[in-house]
């Protein structure tokens, strides 16, 4: 079965909390503090390999954790960072966010690889927070939490030429005459449900990739029959082999369809080079028609052969003519790299406050991590963060937005209550 549609979960790992500790040593009646940091959350990563081609193996599988940073140790020993984690997708991954639909990355090369979960930085040991005034801090930070997110994933095959035609046009027929693929074929339409690739061989050392591709019907370029899941993988071809069935009612009436579906769905896919083949060729109505196609072609300047992909007749031509006319066309356009995926906000310190039914909510970046990080059963932390809630005009604009002692104050996932 062919998966070319996936939705996974991703976790990078949380930051290791900071220790807590003062040097013990012989002839050293007041060490100082020596908490070591917390180690940093492993991030999450998508990387390309070759080796797949289809994403099946996100269907045993969605959700996906880092490493956790460990814990900071005392003489200053700073935890082990977490174990980052390398999720392998096929050549030709698009990567969205699965709740905004932002689109974060097209991957294409072999080894490739796009952050998609940056991991937690580790807390702070109370050796970091000491000063010359400051020289025995009982404090320390919690780890950063880590970035989660569900993706969602879509596979465009990544072919020289797809071949692309009416359903039952013989398509998969070609692709078997032609290469090694076996693609289930029949004569009934819809046979091919799922995309096939063949390598073609051509004068024993030239090669090119097709793809069969599902059949494109009326409708389609808005998801009529398998509608948008066809013409995906079609973006990625450099020339289109337009397969014509010599047995249907009207030949040029289904290449007309097809052409303007294909222009419904992108004015670029529609301009992409094609080359027209009457197939079946075998067959009386095919030859019927062959001189009507040619003549319809060759008003169009668009080239046409005719062949019968089950004798083999013009298919060895037609392949040899197909990887000349793919040496002439431009090469492909390089891959654009993508752009970091966590871009900060543009104030880091911004923040809203929310009136809830049964207290008030605070949002914002930075304060929702500083109360992640702050651990309140410390007498020193708690401190530490009303300056900052102070420092940050938190303070000041929960009063006036009317704040009252003993209120229920939330902050990310903790819940306080205001002294005033």
């Amino acid at each position: 079965m062919f998966f070319d549609e996936a939705k996974i979960y991703v976790r990078s790992g949380d930051g290791g909390d900071g220790c807590i500790a003062f040097r013990r040593e012989k002839f050293v009646p007041f060490g100082g503090p020596s908490g070591g940091n917390g180690g940093r959350g492993g991030d999450v990563y998508l990387v390309v390999d070759r080796n797949l081609n289809t994403l099946y193996h996100f269907k045993k599988q969605v959700h996906f954790k880092a490493g956790r940073g460990g814990r900071g140790g005392s003489k200053n020993q700073q935890g082990k960072d977490g174990a980052d984690l390398s999720i392998p997708v096929p050549p030709g991954t698009v990567v969205y966010d699965a709740e905004t639909g932002e689109l974060l990355a097209d991957l294409v090369e072999e080894g490739q690889r796009v952050l998609v979960a940056k991991g937690g930085r580790g807390g702070r040991g109370n050796a970091a927070f000491a000063s010359p005034t400051y020289q025995a801090p009982h404090l320390a930070e919690h780890g950063e939490p880590g970035q989660e997110r569900w993706l969602r994933l879509e596979l465009k095959l990544i072919a020289d030429v797809g071949i692309i035609g009416m359903p039952n046009a013989g398509k998969s027929t070609l692709l078997a005459a032609v290469s090694a693929a076996r693609p289930k074929i029949a004569d009934y339409p819809f046979t091919t449900l799922q995309p096939n690739l063949g390598v073609v061989t051509v004068d024993d050392y030239s090669t090119f990739v097709l793809a069969d591709l599902p059949g494109l019907i009326e409708g389609a370029s808005e998801g009529a029959g398998l509608g948008h899941q066809f013409l995906r993988h079609v973006e990625r071809t450099r020339l289109l082999i337009h397969l014509l069935n010599g047995a249907a009612e009207d030949p040029l009436a289904d290449y007309h369809v097809i052409n303007r579906e294909l222009a419904l769905f992108s004015p670029q896919l529609a301009a992409r080079p094609q080359i027209v083949v009457l197939n079946k060729m075998d067959l009386p109505d095919a030859q019927a028609w062959w001189p009507r196609v040619q003549e319809a072609m060759q008003a169009r300047k668009v080239e046409a052969h005719a062949i019968s992909a089950v004798t083999g007749q013009g298919v060895k031509a037609l392949m040899r003519r197909t990887y000349e006319l793919l040496r002439s066309l431009p090469p492909p356009e390089p891959v654009t790299r993508a752009p970091a995926i966590f871009r900060p906000a543009e104030r880091e310190d911004a923040f809203t406050i929310e009136r809830e039914a049964d207290g008030w909510r605070v949002r914002g970046r930075r304060i929702e991590r500083l109360a992640a990080m702050t651990p309140f059963v410390l007498p020193e932390a708690v401190a530490r963060f009303q300056r900052q809630l102070r420092a940050m005009g938190i303070e000041a604009a929960l009063e006036e937005a009317g704040v009252r002692p003993g209120d229920l104050v939330r902050i990310g996932d903790q819940e306080l209550e205001w002294q005033g």
